[in-house]
């Protein structure tokens, strides 16, 4: 199996797959001691039955540019296959700026077709390819370099099972005319917006028990400051402090370094330095934030009156709905929209583009009185009223 440690090389191998229909790829990182992900390998193939056009990339390699992939990442004319993408997709996008167009994901394309929520791509090999992977390289350091021959076997097979499994659920995209379903769900994976975590926006992520305006004043100070921290240092938020621990200093208030050493959950390296300073900044700031420049929580679900008699009937409907169309329920509606929808809310995915095609519009119809539901056998059926 060819590695490809130069730049020319990489230039050689994209110029080929430049040439085809499509190239598979797949990428191996460390993500556990650093906020952004260390790119250690990528695998990639063009089309083909054996191992002779797939190769490995190794981007550690001494004055390696991977601007030649990203060329072929912006060759409209290839499609560029991954299974489950988000996290490739972050780690060339941060380096980058770019986005691999157009793009397949046949995680996605799995749920469309029929193969349940998220399923796995070992799943898929077992069940399109009718072969197993070796999982034993798994949680290996892809860092260390000479990578072993059964690292290198392991992250080849990403991508060679691949090709099989992207033309199968190409096909059956298209026997179907599914292709555009597919198509809007990558459009969340391709937005900038989907990798970018502004610190002032970070706060949204924390869970709490209150939402007193006020209080996520506080936190959110204190959620800016770890984020922008991590980001700087290129160091893991929960390094910094974690959520509990953030939740804590946020009741507390403490407004010297006499009072955040009292603190239980704070981890001894914040309770000094910079991140000791940015703490009890932070603190202040949102003390003295004010009452109109406070978090403003969406309380819109708070309000929402839920008939729970109408939300099990939308359960019921979304089971035979998805049955029906063979698509992974997950993906259309989880249970929280569902709910939404029971209660009056209409600005939920379930009823827009393809979802709306495929159960929305019967939803709304359920929801007016238009519809109802039986049962006929083992299935259920929607009848006009």
């Amino acid at each position: 199996m060819k590695t490809i440690t130069t730049t020319a090389d990489l230039a050689e191998f994209c110029a080929q797959a430049a040439q085809h229909p499509y190239v598979t790829v797949d990428t191996e990182f460390l993500r556990e001691r650093t906020y952004y992900s260390k790119l250690c390998l990528v695998q990639l193939a063009m089309p083909g039955t054996d191992d002779s056009g797939a190769v490995l990339l190794d981007p550690l390699s001494d004055g390696i540019s991977l601007e030649p992939l990203y060329d072929l990442f912006r060759d409209t004319s290839v499609v560029k296959v991954f299974h489950a993408a988000r996290q490739d997709l972050e780690i060339f996008f941060v380096d980058a700026q770019v986005f691999p167009e157009p793009l397949f994901d046949t995680q996605v394309a799995a749920m469309v077709c029929g193969f349940g929520e998220q399923v796995g791509y070992e799943t898929l090999v077992r069940k399109i390819c009718h072969e197993g992977v070796d999982k034993s390289s798994r949680f290996t350091d892809w860092s260390r370099r000479p990578l072993s021959e059964a690292q290198k076997k392991y992250a080849l097979a990403d991508v060679t099972h691949l090709r099989q499994i992207y033309e199968f659920l190409a096909e059956k995209l298209e026997e179907s005319g599914r292709a555009r379903w597919v198509k809007e769900e990558l459009t969340i994976l391709t937005s900038p917006d989907t990798y970018i975590t502004a610190p002032q926006d970070a706060w949204k992520r924390v869970k709490t028990r209150t939402n007193s305006p006020k209080f996520l004043g506080i936190v959110r100070e204190l959620a800016a400051f770890r984020e922008d921290y991590a980001q700087k240092r290129n160091v893991p938020r929960n390094r910094v402090y974690k959520d509990d621990a953030l939740v804590e200093l946020a009741s507390l208030k403490p407004t010297n370094h006499e009072e955040l050493s009292r603190a239980r959950l704070l981890l001894r390296e914040a309770r000094k330095g910079d991140i000791a300073e940015g703490i009890l900044a932070g603190i202040a700031k949102g003390v003295k934030a004010k009452p109109e420049d406070l978090p403003k929580p969406d309380r819109s679900r708070e309000k929402l009156q839920v008939n729970p008699a109408l939300a099990d009937l939308l359960r019921v409907l979304l089971k035979a709905k998805t049955e029906q169309a063979g698509v992974a329920a997950k993906l259309i509606a989880p249970a929280s929209d569902l709910d939404a929808i029971a209660g009056g809310m209409r600005n939920v995915p379930a009823l827009k583009g393809w979802r709306l095609e495929v159960f929305g519009t019967d939803a709304l119809r359920l929801c007016e009185g238009k519809i109802a539901l039986t049962a006929n056998g083992n299935d259920v059926q929607v009848v006009e009223v």
